[in-house]
C-alpha cells in the first residue's frame, strides 16, 4: 500500500441495494458463480447515477458491488478538493472490496473487475498498477475502465487491462494527460485502450443537459454514451466473460 493510504472498505458494512450501507452488492439473476465489479464513485458521492451503472452491469450478468469511499471518512463531496480523499487510498478500497467478492460463492473469483467515474475512474487507474498491489496482498484485477478520470504521472506498470473513455471537450479532466498515462503505463503483458469522444464534456453518460458544475461544463453527449456503453459492455464481455 503506497504510504499513508487508508483503506476503509469493511465487509461487515455491506448490504443490499438501498440498504443504506458503505456498500451495496447488486447480484444478476444469472446462475451462479458469476463475474463481478467494484463500482467507484465520482467526486459526488454514491448517488442514482452510479446505482444506474450497478443496475445496467447486473442486467448484463454481472455482480457490482458499489463502494462508498466517502461517508466512512467522514465526506460528502470532495468535487473542489479531490485529494482529500486520495485516490491511492481509494484503490485500497477497491482491492479490498474485490478480495471480498472472491470469498463469496457465488462469485467468480478469477473474473473481477473495476469500474470508476471521474475520481472514481482516477482511482480505478490506481488500481489498475503494480504499486498498489504488494501491501494489500490481493491479487490484480482482471480488467478496469475509467470513464473520464484524473490521469496523473504513474509510478509503476500496467497490471490490468485497461479502458479509458473521455471527451476532448473534457475541460476537468483534460484526455491528452490520459494520452500520456497510457503511453507510460503499458508493459507488452497488459494494454490500455483510450477512446476519446469528439466534443464530449465531463460526465458524457449523465442524464443531466450540460451545465456548470464546481467551476466545469459537465453533461450528457448522447452518441458519446451510447458508444461508451457498446465498448463497455464488449470489453467486459473479452475479459470477464468470455474466458
Amino acid at each position: 500500500m503506497p504510504a499513508g493510504a487508508q483503506p476503509v472498505f469493511d465487509a461487515a458494512h455491506v448490504g443490499q441495494p438501498g440498504s443504506g450501507n458503505h456498500a451495496e452488492l447488486f447480484m444478476p439473476a444469472a446462475a451462479a458463480p458469476v463475474p463481478a465489479l467494484v463500482v467507484l464513485h465520482g467526486c459526488d458521492g454514491v448517488g442514482p447515477h452510479y446505482r444506474g451503472w450497478a443496475k445496467a452491469l447486473q442486467g448484463w450478468g454481472y455482480a457490482a458491488l458499489v463502494v462508498d469511499s466517502f461517508r466512512p471518512r467522514g465526506q460528502v463531496n470532495v468535487c473542489n478538493h479531490g485529494r482529500d480523499v486520495p485516490p491511492q487510498d481509494r484503490a485500497q478500497d477497491a482491492l479490498r472490496a474485490a478480495a471480498y467478492l472472491r470469498s463469496l460463492p457465488a462469485i467468480r473469483a478469477d473474473r473481477i473487475g473495476v469500474i470508476g467515474f471521474s475520481h472514481g475512474g482516477w482511482s480505478a487507474l490506481h488500481a489498475a498498477l503494480e504499486d498498489a498491489l504488494p501491501a494489500s496482498r490481493s491479487r490484480a484485477f482482471d480488467a478496469a475502465i475509467a470513464f473520464y478520470p484524473g490521469c496523473d504521472q504513474p509510478t509503476a506498470r500496467l497490471v490490468t487491462d485497461t479502458l479509458i473513455l473521455i471527451g476532448d471537450a473534457d475541460d476537468w479532466t483534460p484526455w491528452r494527460r490520459c494520452q500520456r498515462w497510457r503511453d507510460t503505463v503499458q508493459s507488452g503483458v497488459h494494454t490500455a485502450r483510450i477512446k476519446v469522444y469528439p466534443g464530449a464534456r465531463h460526465g458524457f453518460d449523465s442524464t443531466m443537459d450540460l451545465h456548470r458544475y464546481a467551476g466545469h461544463l459537465v453533461g450528457r453527449d448522447s452518441a458519446a454514451a451510447q458508444d461508451a456503453e457498446i465498448l463497455t459492455r464488449t470489453f467486459l464481455a473479452e475479459r470477464l466473460s468470455a474466458r
